[in-house]
């Protein structure tokens, strides 16, 4: 059996972070291979080593005057790994290391080998604190020309190099380009580095340990105290991410989804839970009848009346090449027999609103519309709904309980999820009352 684990920044910020990190790879031996952060956080005030690189480049490349504060902060970096590799009472100097990075500043290399620095010395210690194997990414992962990652290149190199390591530890965030440059990944570049690695040694499970034990079925900036997810679908992940619940980068999900490699979510800080098991599908019951519940605010509508739209071929169509000439994304389209409404997120649409509504006008003569602003789209998420009556009605019955009234509902024909229009100030409270009907009055 084979796990690949990967450590946040938060699980890596300090000496005694790296100990937990530690007992936790040396407990099961199956966690093979290991994909670090650069330290993150030691306390809410402090900096992440990232930022403190991208910063010290920053001075770099300015002119001589800033030589003073560039040494000043490439000190402070060097600080911050040598604490932790004391902390550790390590046999390790990383002064060389130090050394050429301190020269290929000097050089104006690049921000993408600037940034890529924090995870490349942590990956160091932590290969020297267990004992495996140290690879740089960037002889394993690679990008084409438009800095994509080049999946197939990538996976055939790293794979057969795994193949003949028992144990390594790879650096997450970073690999290099066809000229041999370092490019990085955007943000929660490691959380895909991990994805990579368990594809290419057909791991068995891909842990991802944070600060949080898993999902939870609600924000807890709104929802006090939610319960957690135990077992969630890709798809229903998908789906929440989209609505703004954000605990793993969305982008790592694809490669282990192909292969049926499933996801633990745990937390650095409580080993002992067990975390969100994200799969492909399963046949285990839901705790509770919905997933989860996520939603944004700040969307705009637009309604359209036009008598009889429903027989005029290319209607929609008309509507939405306004929509794409004008360079603005459509969230959702709920319609009647003689009504369509658009959401749209209000930032984008503010703008252009009169060019669109005239355009709409030129278009399809509509007999009628309206523009509606500050609402807020909810979705509520879960395999269960399927299986269950009624769900719809006691969504709507909480709300009416919760004196919310619903702009709109749009429901997929998968049953997967319900989407829900509030406007913004009712957002918490048709949260709330939603989570409160479908989990609190079931424990």
């Amino acid at each position: 059996m084979k796990k690949v684990v990967k450590f946040g920044g938060s699980s890596l910020a300090s000496a005694e972070q790296f100990k937990k990190v530690g007992r936790i790879i040396r407990k099961d031996e199956t966690r093979r291979y290991v994909v670090p952060s650069a330290p993150g956080k030691r306390t809410p005030d402090d900096t992440k080593v990232t930022d403190m690189l991208y910063s010290c480049y920053g001075q770099a490349i300015l002119e001589e005057d800033s030589e003073v504060c560039f040494e000043e902060q490439f000190r402070a970096i060097e600080e911050r790994y040598n604490s932790i590799i004391e902390g550790l009472d390590l046999s390790l100097s990383l002064e060389e290391e130090f050394k050429t990075i301190r020269t290929n500043f000097s050089k104006k290399i690049g921000r993408d080998y600037a940034a890529s620095r924090g995870e490349y010395l942590n990956g160091i210690v932590m290969a020297a604190y267990l004992g495996y194997e140290f690879i740089d990414a960037a002889d394993v992962i690679f990008f084409d020309e438009k800095g994509n990652l080049d999946i197939e290149k990538t996976d055939t190199i790293l794979s057969e190099r795994l193949e003949r390591t028992e144990r390594a530890v790879i650096p997450g965030f970073y690999g290099s380009g066809p000229d041999g440059r370092i490019r990085t990944f955007s943000r929660g570049g490691s959380d895909i580095t991990g994805s990579i690695v368990a594809k290419a040694v057909h791991a068995d499970m891909y842990e991802n340990w944070t600060d949080v034990s898993g999902f939870l079925i609600a924000d807890p900036r709104v929802v006090k105290n939610p319960k957690p997810i135990d077992v969630i679908t890709y798809r229903e992940l998908r789906e929440l991410s989209y609505m703004g619940a954000t605990v793993l980068h969305e982008d790592a999900i694809f490669p282990v989804r192909k292969e049926g490699i499933p996801i633990n979510i745990r937390n650095t800080n409580a080993p002992e839970d067990k975390g969100t098991l994200i799969v492909e599908d399963t046949c285990r019951k839901p705790r509770f009848v919905i997933t989860g519940v996520a939603g944004k605010k700040d969307f705009a509508s637009i309604t359209i009346e036009k008598a009889m739209m429903n027989s005029e071929v290319g209607f929609c169509k008309r509507v939405l090449e306004v929509f794409a000439e004008n360079n603005i994304s459509i969230e959702h389209m709920p319609s009647g027999i003689d009504t369509m409404t658009i959401f749209v997120h209000q930032d984008e649409f503010e703008e252009k609103e009169q060019k669109v509504i005239a355009g709409i006008h030129r278009a399809v003569e509509p007999d009628f519309l309206e523009l509606e602003s500050d609402l807020a789209l909810i979705a509520v998420v879960g395999r269960g709904m399927r299986a269950t009556r009624g769900t719809s009605g006691r969504i709507f019955s909480a709300l009416a309980h919760a004196n919310v009234n619903v702009k709109m509902i749009d429901q997929g024909s998968s049953e997967l999820n319900i989407i829900i229009g509030v406007r913004n100030h009712d957002f918490n409270a048709a949260i709330n009352a939603i989570y409160d009907i479908f989990v609190k009055t079931m424990i």
